[in-house]
């Protein structure tokens, strides 16, 4: 137990000491800011336009939909590349949990597809 702790003292060390200057600074900069307020500042700006109207608007769910599917497919091509340079040593094990990797994100790609969601209109 005693070269356990040992061992990881510096890592625990680091990480108290990483912590612990983020909290600092992070506490420096809100007490040492300068606060001054006024209607200028509390506006909405945007694009150097004042605002007409109201400042929220709604958006398509689909966008948040094409988003995730890009998402997972960019996670399988970060998946997919470590696995095949190595996939020789690995055996046929690994081929066949990649096998199910892959199929369980075509099922997602199929059920997108079959609910419409890859449909731009």
């Amino acid at each position: 137990m005693d070269s356990y702790s040992i061992t990881y003292a510096p890592v625990i060390l680091a990480a108290a000491i990483g912590v612990g200057f983020i909290a600092l600074t992070l506490t420096l900069a809100d007490q040492l800011a300068p606060r001054v307020r006024s209607r200028g500042k509390d506006s909405i700006y945007e694009c150097g336009m004042p605002t007409i109207g109201q400042g929220w608007s709604q958006m398509n769910l689909r966008y948040y939909l094409y988003a995730i599917l890009f998402l997972v497919f960019e996670i399988e091509s970060v998946f997919l590349f470590p696995w095949t340079v190595v996939y020789k040593g690995l055996g046929p094990f690994a081929f066949w949990e990649m096998a199910l990797f892959v199929s369980m994100l075509l099922f997602g790609l199929a059920y997108a597809w079959r609910k419409g969601v890859l449909t731009w209109e």
